[in-house]
């Protein structure tokens, strides 16, 4: 099984690829060797994908779970305006799903196929991990990416009288998501990423962190992993500030309601603030962007964000997704 993934990985990534890219030695080693090129410092993340926690054998397809897996590290990357530089992959499998099935091909394969398409949509080499036998599917992504020194997005910068944006549309997976948890038959035939599978096969959104990161607009970004709810109040929190939004102002995904775009998660979608100054676009690299809301000072004993909506200003209180939480 090792050496199929090591050839998969060397047919769409050959050694000088790599090695522009900044992977100097991937797999065959112990260790992978990185160069990250002058002037620059390495941006890492990790990602854990649980079978019944993040993913249903029963409900997702193998390569929906490959994409997905790789996409939320290529999300962080895009939140810090981080150049992909190569990616780490370890695999807990039982072992029914190394064999091959009655579809002529095994679940980890198909699992393979819908990771490296996205890894050779956003040229990110495979350059090691590790596979073991485990009573439950784990997948552990880990990601590195490379961004010039001192210019990486934080969520440290916001200031008062920013306006916040978000790219793309909101509320779509979890829509998603709730459809799939109904039938899941129906999605079981999308083997190939769309636009319109948010939640199957979200696009991280790389073009846009750079375009912002190269511009010097944002003065601070992350993902949307965890719903607006929460990782607003995450940035809020950082940069020591609260925010208000427009509730009629947030573009709802794919038969989502308001709620699910508040906080469902998993959109992947880039948040970010910039000074009223900044000559925001309606669109980067061809994905929207919508301004929602913006910053303002804290005051002691104010909620992180407020919301207005229809019924008149009220707190917007972290209901996105908190592991341990019970959420």
């Amino acid at each position: 099984m090792i050496h199929s993934i090591r050839q998969r990985a060397a047919q769409s990534f050959p050694d000088k690829r790599m090695a522009a890219m900044g992977v100097r030695l991937g797999i065959g080693d112990d260790c992978a060797l990185l160069r990250p090129r002058a002037g620059e410092e390495l941006a890492v993340t990790t990602d854990l994908s649980i079978e019944g926690r993040h993913f249903r054998l029963g409900w997702h397809p193998p390569e929906s779970v490959g994409h997905r897996t790789l996409a939320r590290g290529l999300s962080d990357l895009a939140a810090m305006g981080a150049r992909p530089v190569a990616a780490f992959l370890s695999l807990g499998l039982p072992r029914e799903l190394t064999v091959t099935s009655s579809s002529g091909k095994a679940w980890v394969e198909r699992f393979l196929d819908g990771l490296l398409a996205l890894a050779a949509l956003h040229g990110v080499p495979l350059a090691g991990g590790d596979l073991a036998e485990s009573p439950v599917a784990i997948a552990d992504i880990v990601l590195t990416g490379a961004v010039p020194k001192g210019k990486a997005l934080l969520r440290s910068g916001a200031h008062p009288g920013d306006r916040i944006y978000v790219t793309g549309s909101l509320g779509g997976a979890a829509a998603e998501l709730a459809a799939l948890g109904v039938a899941p038959d129906l999605f079981a035939a999308k083997t190939a990423a769309t636009a319109a599978s948010p939640h199957l096969y979200p696009q991280p959104r790389l073009a846009q962190g750079l375009w912002l990161r190269k511009r010097g607009l944002a003065s601070a970004a992350m993902d949307l992993s965890d719903g607006l709810s929460t990782d607003l109040a995450h940035l809020c929190q950082a940069s020591g500030v609260a925010a208000e939004v427009e509730g009629a102002a947030l573009p709802l995904g794919p038969a989502a309601s308001l709620q699910q775009a508040l906080h469902g998660g998993e959109d992947y979608e880039l948040l970010f603030t910039a000074p009223p100054s900044a000559r925001i676009p309606r669109s980067i690299a061809g994905v929207a962007i919508t301004a929602i809301g913006w910053i303002r000072d804290k005051e002691s004993g104010d909620p992180d964000v407020i919301l207005h909506a229809a019924s008149g200003p009220q707190p917007l209180l972290p209901q996105g997704w908190e592991h341990f939480s019970g959420s």
